[in-house]
């Protein structure tokens, strides 16, 4: 399972509505790119896909892919804000190292 907290929740409700998308779900993925091996796709979408999981929390539909999956099983996203600015957090316990800026991941 893949959860949101309320927080990050909230966020994706404030953009969604900002962009005129109430009512989308939120695609999450992994790509193949950056220092470490991996990093995060966040994006709205109106349906999901033949073959993805689908998950609800705190209000947000997640639509996840079977390859990104694997990889995010049991991820909590979050949404932080701080000294050196904001944006989603991915506390996923499937993480084996990152690059020192943290934009990355391996698994």
């Amino acid at each position: 399972m893949i959860t949101i907290t309320e927080k990050a929740a909230g966020k994706v409700r404030e953009i969604a509505s900002s962009e005129n998308l109430e009512g989308q779900g939120l695609r999450l993925r992994v790509v193949g790119g950056g220092c470490a091996g991996f990093t995060y796709d966040l994006y709205f979408e109106d349906k999901m896909g033949e073959m993805d999981e689908e998950f609800e929390c705190n209000g947000v539909k997640l639509f996840v892919d079977p390859l990104s999956f694997q990889y995010l099983e049991a991820t909590e996203i979050d949404y932080v804000e701080g000294v050196h600015g904001s944006g989603f957090k991915f506390n996923n316990p499937n993480v084996k190292g990152s690059c020192g800026c943290g934009s990355s991941f391996s698994a």
